[in-house]
């Protein structure tokens, strides 16, 4: 009876697994998503218009009404504005951007060697405090967290007598689980700006959005959420999986070239930052705003931070491959740079999907109409403050069970609840944010991830009968745990008034 009781309660997590996968693989591959989703919204532009479904804009007493994107004036929208629907969506240019930099860290060996150094040359006493930090910092790194730093964590754990599971579960978790935390910019902040940028416009065409916007949350919920993990990883983590008694592997030591190249990285990366420093803290910097001075505000320094971020990956990469010879000649640099960007093809084409569906969208008055309306019945009900915003942020966590792209998803409800939030009064930085924090929360257990099963077969190494629901269970304490402390960061935060970042108030 006790061992058919332990088999069900195991099994318990395969079938809530088995129904999320099954679930998530009725969806539709995001790109046909949004194709499906233009189809929607066009044929709901033409009942709208046959019915004139319309709205008061609060702040300037214009009614906007529903246009039908199906009669003539509407087929020649769609004809003649597919090209530059396409071209003029603000995070494509962002994301291929910042991508050229982040590309080559990552193709010359920089990011791997640079996570090996941090890891290996770690004491013991705060080997698993630093491997939870050096995992939410990965996020900045793209693949480079979720792949390459678990694997590499089992084996240093394991060489200081922890079990290795240990060492994959708890990078894995505060990779992913923390993925809206972090201490620097990286690629998701560049992302998640850009949908953010035209959600906003819908109300203010006038509205930027910079990717450094969510970045004083972000910042201290890293640190808080370093402690969560560490808390997690000793009070369920380790007890669970106990004593390793398999074979215990040995850590690859560095090569000459990998030091050699880290060494030239990091001066190459202290010259970059010196001489961007040069621009912006002298009174008179070509960084500052030219007027008023300001580093933050409508400055040449957060106008042009992508370009910064990039050069910023792109610099120590680069001499990284000159260090360790992973770069030895133009054609070596040319085919790094064009297999980051190769990566890049189905986001492209993502990009396209959602670019036409988000202008069909924005052209038939729909977004607005929706929010207004949305914003007045939440008004009405009394749904605001700091229900609303857990509310949110619950939302995006189980969507996040079933849509693993946090693009794709952001794409989605970008352009309802960016201009819903704003005319409750809520700046679409501090609405990014609660969408960022739902997004991660369910991060580490959602099967929609491609990392959850690489995860299974590194697992298998050390435990061949392991299996996604075992994964599962040991990774699920951190989605709770991760998930009850930033609700309370929200809630504190929100009460203090406190900015989310440069340009970026919870009010407008």
């Amino acid at each position: 009876m006790d061992q058919n009781t332990v088999k069900e309660k195991k099994s318990f997590f395969d079938r809530m697994l088995d129904s999320i996968e099954k679930a998530g693989n009725k969806l539709p591959d995001p790109i046909v998503l949004f194709f499906v989703l233009s189809g929607i919204v066009l044929i709901a532009s033409f009942i709208a218009g046959i019915f004139n479904l319309s709205a008061v804009h609060p702040g300037t007493g214009e009614t906007i009404v529903a246009k039908n994107l199906l009669d003539g004036e509407g087929i020649v929208y769609f004809l003649t504005n597919m090209i530059t629907n396409f071209s003029g969506f603000p995070p494509l240019g962002m994301v291929l951007v910042m991508m050229i930099g982040v590309g080559l860290a990552e193709q010359s060996g920089f990011f791997s060697s640079l996570l090996k150094r941090a890891v290996v040359s770690t004491p013991k006493k705060i080997i698993i405090p630093s491997i939870i930090l050096i995992a939410i910092i990965a996020n900045a790194a793209g693949d480079a967290g979720p792949i390459v730093l678990p694997p590499l964590a089992a084996v240093v754990l394991m060489s200081f007598g922890y079990h290795p599971l240990v060492g994959l579960v708890v990078a894995y978790a505060s990779t992913l689980g923390a993925f809206a935390a972090n201490l620097i910019i990286g690629m998701s902040d560049t992302l998640a700006a850009g949908f953010t940028e035209i959600g906003a416009q819908t109300l203010n065409p006038d509205y930027s959005a910079n990717p450094a916007m969510n970045y004083y949350f972000m910042a201290v919920s890293a640190i808080i959420l370093l402690f969560v993990s560490l808390w997690v990883t000793h009070k369920f983590t380790i007890p669970r999986f106990g004593t390793y008694t398999g074979e215990i592997q040995a850590m690859e030591e560095m090569s000459s070239l990998e030091k050699r190249g880290l060494k030239w990285a990091g001066l190459a990366a202290l010259f970059f930052v010196i001489a961007i420093l040069a621009m912006i803290v002298p009174e008179n910097g070509v960084l500052r705003n030219p007027d008023t001075g300001s580093i933050i505000q409508d400055s040449p320094f957060m106008t042009g931070i992508v370009p910064i971020l990039t050069l910023l990956f792109f610099v120590p990469g680069l001499f990284y491959g000159f260090g360790a010879k992973t770069i030895q000649s133009s054609r070596d640099f040319g085919d790094m740079l064009g297999k980051s960007m190769s990566t890049m093809g189905p986001y492209i084409v993502l990009v396209f999907a959602a670019a036409q569906m988000l202008a069909f969208f924005s052209t038939s008055n729909l977004g607005p109409i929706i929010a207004i309306k949305g914003a007045d019945f939440l008004n009405e009900v009394g749904f605001t403050g700091i229900p609303l915003f857990l509310g949110f942020i619950i939302f995006s966590a189980l969507l996040n069970l079933l849509i693993g792209s946090a693009s794709a998803k952001w794409a989605i409800l970008a352009p309802i609840f960016i201009p819903m939030f704003m005319l409750l009064d809520y700046h679409p930085a501090f609405t990014q944010a609660l969408y960022r924090v739902g997004d991660s929360i369910t991060n580490p257990i959602t099967p929609m991830l491609p990392y959850l099963v690489l995860l299974l077969s590194f697992a298998k190494k050390y435990d061949k009968n392991i299996g996604l629901g075992t994964l599962i269970s040991a990774l699920f304490p951190y989605s709770i745990f991760f998930g009850v402390f930033w609700l309370i960061l929200v809630i504190i935060w929100y009460l203090l008034g406190i900015p989310v970042g440069p340009e970026g108030p919870i009010h407008l």
